[in-house]
């Protein structure tokens, strides 16, 4: 098959159209992407340390984060903040109590 014949082969794929969010709050059908996984993290705090320190922790080593006792913990969606938190413990789990979620709007500015 030479190359024109591959070129007059092929056709041309039409996808129909996703519908994104509207910031006017209208109804959008999520009903395509409501089973797709993600992750779901919370963070306590961060810090930065020098490999020659990193190499150093061991069993009972303290590393000091970048967050006091009682701040709120951020929740982070596949990466992305969405929402603030704080700890709590349900039959002897831990979980979390939401405290503020990011509006989608912004969610969706920050994705940009």
């Amino acid at each position: 098959m030479t190359t024109n014949d591959a070129a007059s082969a092929t056709q041309r794929v039409e996808f129909d159209q996703l519908s994104a969010p509207v910031a006017d709050g209208s109804d959008v059908n999520l009903d395509m992407i409501l089973d797709v996984p993600v992750t779901l993290a919370m963070e306590v705090g961060r810090t930065r340390i020098s490999i020659r320190n990193l190499l150093q922790l061991n069993q009972g080593s303290v590393v000091e984060l970048d967050r006091s006792a009682g701040e709120p913990l951020d929740v982070f969606v596949n990466g992305t903040l969405v929402a603030h938190g704080e700890v709590v413990v349900i039959n002897e789990r831990f979980g979390i109590r939401l405290t503020d979620v990011i509006s989608p709007a912004e969610r969706v500015r920050k994705l940009r």
